[in-house]
């Protein structure tokens, strides 16, 4: 019986198109059309595409309950992109006269970058580019949904940088002046600043623990550091200055401007999380503004074999409803393959309170993602080891931001949150509550940071990202192994005492109460407890010592040396330099150590 001849697949150009489910984006408000897109200009795009196997979710209960860890080889022999995916888009590229981008991560990325005209990005998924000015910028916009090929349906998840507007907010306040006569605030607010050494002393970090050995990733959309600043800065701590690389993810790299941009949210990352885990590394992923550099920058840290970073901080975000529905999903699944590869990300909870700078109630993305640790913020008042007074953080009267906090309407209450009274969402799809902890964020008792050559104050949630992704390279060291996605751990019942509850203040909309509540979490850390707590199952905790006030020696000239180290802006994958810097930095105590206040700048504190 002779064959039936195969039947070859239509063209894509010749399929019916289907609309990419949550790729519809709003029009850009406030937006006035300049011009249609040059039909030849050049224009990068990411595609995310399905894994070959679902990522598994333990459903046990209790410590499991979370996704299962993996190794690095067990995740990339069965959670990589799908090789059929992959084999799609590169026929459906050439159709479209598009270049496939030589990246050797695109599997394990499951990020596959397409390089071509406008014209013919247009054609190959079905959009309309224009360029239009918002706020006296113009940027490349599109609105409306993404229409695909239909035999891309479900092998394809997300298209993202088709529209270039910025997608994210930085979350850091600067401390205001009082406006009369040029003076700090008032008395009667209880005005103060800390070193990020200090706060950590406040919070009962280990004495003994740097964080040696670990790597703290910081994802940054835009602004830079001066390696000038940092070693000045880390002089005045007593420290030696940490060993930084840079890595390019989409052309994005450091480059620092003024104070008034985005170097604020930079120093104040870099220098908040190398003081409080002065042991470890700092590598830097500097990426576009964009829902396409957003995502990028994830899942090419969390895939850094050669920095191998164990926390990644992220200071950045934005509303919900700011985002394409496609755009959360695929952020959230890179921050899902963090949790199974043993890797914690600690995110900013927001600045403005419960509504979040939008109409209505709305919490930030990506705090919302349930597999990040989302960080809202408290006003702190301590002495030394002692915590005197700690509240929501919340300063919205004087129009200088309050913590975020409230329940998403796109993710659903995970099942570690189960037992935490998270109120109802407004709509059946949501649930997840945010935050899950907090930190000193109030500028008013703020973190003294040095930016662009001015040393100033500066509070935000965007601090308490890097203080937790600090707490948690320390914990790893502690430890002796990654404690990764903690949710499970920290909402345990016994957690409970592990905590400072913060019981008074509010962000708005929510209230402060006992337990768990929507603005402060499950509260700050007493970390020397809740280090012990963190390990993961199967491995023996290593006792953490008592934390003890432990004033910083004497600063000899001779120790100077490290902070001569430059740094180093590499794309990831290759080998960087700066080890004698990195190795100085590990061998130093910083946390919890108390700072000389006449050579830190710092004043008395008032009572």
């Amino acid at each position: 019986m002779a064959k039936s001849p195969k039947v070859k697949a239509p063209r894509f150009a010749e399929q019916a198109r289907v609309v990419l489910p949550g790729s519809e984006k709003a029009a850009a408000e406030n937006a006035v059309h300049v011009k249609a897109t040059p039909a030849k200009a050049q224009l990068t795009v990411s595609l995310i595409v399905k894994r070959k196997e679902p990522l598994k979710i333990n459903n046990r209960g209790g410590r499991a309950n979370g996704p299962v860890r993996l190794s690095r080889a067990e995740y990339k022999k069965h959670h990589s992109a799908d090789p059929d995916a992959l084999k799609l888009v590169k026929a459906f590229a050439k159709e479209f006269n598009l270049k496939v981008e030589d990246d050797p991560t695109a599997a394990i990325r499951r990020t596959v970058q397409l390089t071509g005209a406008a014209a013919d990005i247009q054609k190959a998924f079905g959009v309309e580019l224009d360029q239009k000015t918002i706020d006296g910028v113009e940027y490349r916009v599109r609105e409306g949904g993404i229409h695909l090929p239909e035999s891309l349906s479900g092998s394809v998840l997300a298209v993202l940088g088709l529209d270039n507007r910025p997608q994210a907010q930085p979350h850091f306040r600067v401390r205001r002046v009082h406006p009369e006569a040029g003076l700090e605030p008032a008395a009667a607010a209880a005005p103060s600043s800390y070193t990020p050494p200090q706060v950590a002393q406040a919070y009962q970090w280990p004495a003994s623990a740097t964080g040696a050995g670990e790597t703290i990733g910081i994802i940054e959309l835009g602004g830079g550091y001066r390696q000038a600043d940092l070693t000045a800065y880390f002089q005045t701590l007593g420290l030696a200055a940490p060993a930084i690389t840079a890595v390019s993810v989409d052309k994005g790299k450091n480059a620092p401007s003024n104070a008034s941009g985005a170097d604020g949210e930079v120093m104040l990352d870099i220098e908040v999380a190398a003081s409080v885990a002065s042991g470890a590394k700092i590598v830097v992923y500097f990426t576009p503004n964009t829902d396409q550099g957003f995502t990028d920058a994830i899942t090419t840290a969390v895939h850094d074999t050669t920095n191998n970073p164990s926390v990644i901080s992220i200071s950045w975000g934005g509303p919900e409803s700011s985002w394409t529905a496609q755009a959360m999903t695929a952020l959230d699944a890179a921050c899902q393959s963090a949790a199974a590869l043993g890797v914690t990300i600690t995110v900013a909870a927001g600045d403005s309170g419960s509504t979040d700078g939008a109409t209505g109630n709305n919490v930030d993305f990506p705090a919302s993602s349930p597999h990040v640790l989302a960080c809202g913020g408290t006003k702190l008042d301590a002495d030394g080891s002692t915590i005197v007074s700690e509240v929501v953080w919340n300063e919205l009267a004087g129009n200088e931001g309050a913590t975020g906090g409230g329940v998403s309407n796109f993710f659903p209450l995970p099942s570690w949150q189960a037992n935490s009274n998270v109120p109802a969402p407004s709509v059946s799809t949501g649930g997840r509550g945010v935050p899950d902890v907090a930190g000193d964020a109030d500028p008013n008792t703020g973190y003294t940071i040095r930016v662009d050559g001015d040393t100033t104050v500066i509070g935000g949630t965007s601090a308490v990202a890097p203080l937790w992704a600090g707490l948690v390279a320390v914990a790893n060291q502690q430890l002796g192994t990654k404690v990764g996605f903690i949710q499970p751990a920290i909402y345990a019942a016994k957690a409970a005492s592990a905590f400072n509850d913060i019981t008074q203040g509010n962000n708005g909309a929510f209230s402060a109460g006992p337990g768990w509540d929507a603005c402060t979490g499950l509260g700050s850390p007493k970390a020397s407890a809740l280090i012990p707590l963190l390990a993961p199952a199967g491995s023996t905790p290593t006792p953490t010592p008592t934390p003890t006030p432990t004033p910083v020696p004497p600063k000899k000239k001779k120790k100077k040396k490290a902070s001569k180290e430059k740094p180093v802006e590499k794309k990831a994958g290759k080998k960087v330099s700066g080890k004698k810097a990195a190795k100085k930095a590990s061998g130093k105590k910083a946390s919890g150590k108390k700072v000389d206040k006449k050579k830190s700048g710092k004043k008395k504190k008032k009572k």
